[in-house]
């Protein structure tokens, strides 16, 4: 690590002795880079700032949320009059309703939404409750599209035939994962086999609508109508995990952008408005079942949380009053141009895939569609080019498998200075090659 970032080594030294591995999430621990993570003091803007002082112009977004960028004037002052009024009561409180009435009329498929507190608090139980709703047991989800921590989605990756399932981390037991059914992001004849061997087994398909967690991998036009027309022909329920590109690929999110209607979706991320946040919600008929208005047992001691309701309150109200998304259309438009174009100049083999303000330079010769070719990029440059991108002052996520995103913060400026910043490492990386 350079002298400039002493002060995040010595930090980072410590957490690892009280924090395993250092940090409290595995995505902050640069695995997928190398080196240590550097430690943060602020964000301000489209900025990070570390202990040291460096400062960085940021991609991360706190892993999406932070669609206004960092400490948004609307988020603060909403929080400074939410905090004096209590922090937390395990009661009902008004904004939870106007929290909730927001994303009823935004998301199209949304009848009636449950506060939680993560996504993968809301996957869970989304999966429950689709399990309950059509009293079957199997689910159908895709290799690299990532739901949370659940114990029954944690599945080895599979190829685009049916797999049995196998747990990819130890503590889950292999009965965790024996009603999960793996697929291929993208394969439909995959899904249409399947449902015809188990149509009726089949509680529902779930999947992010566009793929973040592998890098960003967009669906193909047919893929996403042809799994709606399958639930419906055998029962089975759609539910679309959209906590990252819920509020964010359009006001309505990524249903709207495609015109498609779940019977579920997830949401998180930038609903809390930077603070910790979940959801779920669809058609009445099935969110009904919820307890207490139904059988289905879901609780949590800080759902709805004054704090995080004031937060992602402040949040949506900015992007429907102030719509980023048009102009971030156009910066995302222009990043992607400049970055692919810094790429072919070096010679680097490179997929450059974005929609909206989520984006992934990917270090591969072939176009990425599902997990098993995002798999053939070539990490260890990517780990080059990451560090690469950091000593010039760009912050960008520590994993060749997870999406960039833009901000409403970020101005041409910033995207002049992300090119060159590219076009210098690039040519650096291809100097060592």
């Amino acid at each position: 690590m350079p002298e400039t970032r002493v002060r995040s080594r010595e930090v980072f030294e410590r957490a690892c002795r009280l924090i395993p591995g250092g940090v409290n999430s595995p995505a902050r621990a640069f695995g997928g880079v190398g080196g240590q993570p550097i430690v943060i003091a602020r964000g301000t803007g489209p900025y990070l700032i570390d202990v040291d002082g460096n400062q960085y112009i940021d991609y991360v977004a706190s892993w999406g949320p932070l669609i206004l960028g960092h400490c948004h004037p609307r988020v603060v002052q909403a929080l400074e009059e939410a905090i004096p009024r209590g922090t937390s009561f395990g009661a009902p409180t008004e904004i939870e309703n106007e929290l909730a009435e927001m994303i009823i009329d935004a998301v199209p498929s949304i009848e009636m939404v449950r506060m939680v507190n993560s996504g993968t608090e809301a996957s869970m139980s989304a999966i429950r409750l689709a399990r309950a709703f059509t009293k079957r047991d199997a689910i159908i989800k895709f290799a690299g599209c990532y739901h949370g921590h659940v114990d029954s989605l944690l599945v080895q990756a599979g190829s685009s035939a049916t797999t049995l399932g196998v747990p990819t981390s130890p503590g889950v037991p292999k009965g965790a994962v024996n009603d999960t059914i793996t697929l291929g992001f993208n394969d439909i004849e995959a899904v249409a086999d399947v449902f015809k061997m188990r149509g009726d087994e089949i509680a529902a398909v779930l999947l992010e609508p566009v793929a973040g967690n592998m890098g960003l991998v967009p669906p193909k036009p047919e893929f996403l109508s042809e799994l709606r027309r399958l639930t419906e022909k055998h029962g089975a329920l759609l539910i679309y995990d959209e906590v990252m590109t819920g509020f964010r690929l359009a006001y309505g999110g990524a249903q709207q952008l495609f015109k498609q209607m779940p019977d579920l979706t997830i949401l998180g991320k930038i609903v809390g408005g930077g603070l910790p946040v979940g959801a779920y919600g669809g058609r009445r008929d099935i969110m009904q079942q919820v307890m207490p208005a139904g059988p289905v047992f879901q609780a949590g001691t800080l759902s709805g949380n004054p704090l995080a309701m004031a937060a992602g309150l402040a949040t949506i109200r900015e992007l429907r009053d102030h719509p980023p998304y048009e102009r971030m259309e156009q910066l995302g438009r222009q990043l992607a141009d400049g970055l692919s174009q810094a790429a072919k100049e070096a010679g680097i083999p490179h997929q450059l895939q974005r929609i909206g303000s989520m984006w992934t330079l990917f270090f591969n010769e072939h176009p990425v569609t599902d997990y098993e070719t995002a798999r053939k990029s070539d990490t260890a440059r990517f780990g080059r080019f990451f560090w690469a991108m950091m000593d010039r002052g760009v912050y960008l996520p520590c994993s060749q498998f997870e999406a960039a995103f833009l901000s409403a913060a970020h101005t041409e400026q910033h995207i002049r200075e992300t090119i060159e910043a590219t076009k210098e490492a690039l040519k650096a990386l291809k100097v060592e090659d």
